[in-house]
């Protein structure tokens, strides 16, 4: 959803991903430079596996496979907007906030209270969160 919404990803070492559609779901990647490392190429770039996996995949270009941004990455992009993560029993809960509009973000998981709150962010009417803290995310 964060990347159908616009979220921009420039892969670095330890960023993690998954690869769609190719019945590798439920393994997680991550870019490393000793076995899968990012190279430009032509029309984008290419996340490159260098030998290190055991199923016939050289590479795969970076539109094809879905980014799994970190606590911190997703904490970082909420920019001035976070407030506050609280945990009640197995519940997590972000605060966000622009000026005196705020809102909460619930969700079983630290990453994905993280997540729904950024969603919010980068789909919110620009009268919610203006366009100046939407432009440092």
């Amino acid at each position: 959803e964060l990347r159908d919404a616009g979220l921009d990803w420039e892969p670095h070492d330890g960023d993690r991903f998954v690869i769609p559609d190719r019945e590798l779901d439920h393994h997680v990647f991550s870019i490393s430079e000793m076995t899968v490392d990012v190279r430009p190429v032509p029309g984008g770039r290419q996340i490159a596996f260098n030998g290190a996996v055991e199923w016939a995949l050289d590479a795969i270009m970076e539109y094809e496979v879905i980014w799994l941004p970190s606590e911190a990455q997703l904490r970082e992009r909420l920019g001035m907007t976070f407030r506050s993560l609280e945990r009640s029993g197995t519940t997590y809960r972000c605060e966000i906030a622009a000026g005196s509009e705020a809102e909460t973000h619930d969700a079983s998981s630290a990453a994905d209270a993280y997540g729904r709150a950024l969603l919010s962010v980068i789909t919110a009417d620009p009268d919610v969160f203006p366009r100046v803290i939407l432009d440092e995310l």
